[in-house]
């Protein structure tokens, strides 16, 4: 069975197309809607198994990146959401999708009500667009996107806010106490990037990457995975082995096969 998986498409999205080529070759069907098309038709998500808020700029980035999309999941998709969430069918966020997600309440602790965001993403420490290469390590075994993996992951970001922050030095306690730190930045080496840049590319704290929700069945990274899932698209790729994005979809479509 190839799980059907619904990307969103916003105005300013353009990682969609990427995102559905790597759930191809992982093996699910993916389907771009925009979500003007979802508010006026009469659609269900339940025929969907995976959920993906691809990357891009989404309205422009009017407001601070993924504010206004965050908006739109809230006000006219929170129904939806909540029971995709609550069905503990796989949910991605990547680069603007996690920045929407975090913004909404759905990521850390899924607080659609948003009343006390724990964390955000803000501007890079560098004050300025960063579009690289990065090297990530997997490290959650609770969310079902990172599950298993143990190699690293070399793949591009490009983000202007992507400087992952939190309210409270104890939020990330309970990050690491819940194993909702999914993926941290990693020197090539497989060392800890430490913070320092351009390992860390944005400043974020303790070097994460991507964090997932207390089940773990909801991931955001800001790194785009995606754009690695062919050996070609690595830019040594005929001089030096490396490690791609697919097996992250992989794991996501393997358990959305069991929804």
């Amino acid at each position: 069975m190839h799980p059907k998986a619904l990307i969103l498409l916003a105005t300013g999205t353009n990682r969609d197309r990427d995102v559905a080529q790597a759930l191809e070759l992982a093996g699910a069907e993916p389907v771009i809607v925009p979500l003007n098309q979802l508010r006026v038709a009469d659609q269900s998500w339940r025929e969907y198994q995976m959920l993906v808020v691809a990357g891009g700029f989404s309205y422009a980035d009017a407001l601070g990146a993924g504010k206004l999309l965050a908006l739109d999941l809230i006000h006219y998709f929170a129904d939806q959401m909540a029971d995709f969430v609550a069905d503990g069918k796989p949910v991605i966020g990547i680069c603007n999708g996690f920045q929407a997600l975090v913004k909404a309440g759905l990521l850390p602790f899924n607080n659609p009500d948003c009343t006390a965001p724990e964390a955000t993403l803000t501007f890079n420490a560098s004050g300025h667009f960063e579009c690289r290469w990065v090297a990530l390590q997997p490290v959650s075994q609770v969310c079902i996107w990172t599950r298993g993996l143990s190699d690293p992951i070399e793949c591009p970001v490009a983000h202007g806010e992507g400087n992952f922050t939190v309210r409270e030095p104890i939020v990330v306690q309970h990050l690491k106490a819940a194993d909702q730190i999914a993926l941290t930045y990693i020197r090539p080496d497989g060392t800890s990037a430490q913070g320092s840049y351009p390992y860390n590319p944005n400043g974020s704290i303790q070097d994460i990457a991507g964090i997932c929700n207390p089940a773990g069945n909801v991931l955001g990274l800001m790194p785009h995975p995606e754009d690695h899932v062919l050996s070609y698209q690595y830019p040594r790729w005929m001089r030096q082995s490396c490690h791609s994005g697919l097996p992250l979809f992989q794991n996501g479509v393997r358990y959305a096969q069991t929804r």
